[in-house]
């Protein structure tokens, strides 16, 4: 009997229901509400404070006017109205966003590639994402031939992904070992690329916003910044949902996967573009941030196990509130300076990334054969 075949029925998803399953509906509330409150929490706080209920005020006037009592008192200052408004709301929007599209990015990696180490960060995607934008940003949309920052982004991820795939075959097949190596390696490749396209650059200051905006930030966030990111999550997210037994398969191995009727070859692909996708439009609207994509996933494994079908909504929630929690203390803990969000993810991501690699099946994912 293969190592493929003897992984938990839960990973195929044709298991019934369990106490895990029974519970769900229930977290996905719990996990809804924390989201909410999260983002009341980021739009009050910050160098301007803004208490909770002004806070709320200001945001239910804006979305339904009139529905307050002719006459009723409002207690904020037009200042506070256009810091919350036109500022922290959509920077929490897309703290949201980006979260939860990298928590799933992560999640699918993870079950692509079978590898509990993979993420955006570690495999070079991020960075080849970054190198794309970059040479928009300093270079201008000429350099890459008219393509907007999100379409660059996205063509410097998919590349990235692409070589790392690659790499990584042996005899064919997928080599766990590789795929790390190789996507480090890539990683770095590009990150030297976008340095030397930033030093080229002929204005400091600019370089100096545009590395700050590297390593994380929401900083720039607007309102019309949210549609795009918002309809290729939600497009995303919908059909890796309806693909869940697909990739509850892959994650069992590829001979099971194909015994149960899966085009390996055909899904991979998809699954690489898709997340080649998601991964470029958000390095276009938030950087590169590191660490979401490892650590969101497997804490949605611990809550759920490891059917997709439950997996990916509450890495998306999990790691939407991660993100946003990020981001209050990436902006408040050195007020009024910013931190970069990486600075603040990698205290999170370096300790588990370590206590990952402590564990026995890591170590026999990652080792060199």
């Amino acid at each position: 009997m293969t190592s493929a075949t003897r992984q938990s029925p839960a990973q195929t998803g044709l298991v019934p229901k369990n106490r895990r399953a029974s519970g769900f509906p229930l977290l996905i509330a719990a996990l809804a509400v924390a989201v909410v409150a999260s983002t009341w929490l980021a739009v009050s706080i910050g160098a301007v404070h803004v208490a909770l209920p002004e806070a709320w005020g200001i945001v239910a006037d804006r979305l339904l006017p009139g529905v307050p009592a002719d006459g009723a008192p409002r207690t904020w200052t037009p200042a506070q109205e256009q810091i919350v408004w036109e500022f922290r709301l959509p920077r929490a929007l897309l703290a949201l966003l980006v979260g939860a599209g990298l928590a799933v990015v992560g999640a699918v990696l993870q079950a692509l590639v079978r590898n509990p180490l993979a993420d955006p960060f570690l495999l070079g995607i991020s960075s080849g994402a970054s190198f794309g934008a970059v040479l928009v940003l300093i270079l201008g949309a000429s350099a890459l031939g008219g393509l907007s920052l999100s379409a660059a982004a996205f063509a410097g991820s998919l590349l990235s992904l692409a070589l790392v795939y690659v790499l990584a075959q042996r005899s064919g097949r997928l080599s766990p070992s590789r795929l790390v190596l190789a996507g480090v390696a890539l990683a770095y490749l590009f990150q030297a690329a976008y340095s030397f396209v930033l030093q080229l650059a002929q204005s400091g200051r600019a370089a100096q916003q545009v590395l700050f905006w590297l390593m994380g930030s929401l900083g720039g966030a607007r309102w019309h910044m949210l549609p795009l990111p918002a309809v290729v999550l939600a497009a995303g997210v919908t059909y890796l949902l309806l693909q869940h037994r697909p990739l509850n398969a892959l994650a069992a191995g590829e001979e099971t996967a194909v015994s149960l009727g899966v085009n390996v070859h055909r899904f991979r692909l998809t699954l690489f573009v898709l997340t080649s996708l998601l991964v470029g439009v958000l390095v276009a609207t938030s950087g590169a941030i590191a660490f979401v994509g490892l650590i969101v996933p497997h804490a949605a494994r611990l809550l759920v196990g490891a059917d997709h079908r439950r997996v990916l909504p509450v890495a998306a929630l999990l790691g939407a509130v991660f993100l946003q929690l990020v981001d209050i203390a990436a902006r408040t803990v050195n007020a009024p300076q910013e931190l970069a969000l990486s600075i603040v993810t990698a205290l999170f991501g370096v300790p588990f990334f370590l206590w990952l690699l402590r564990r026995r099946s890591v170590d026999r994912a990652v080792s060199v054969t």
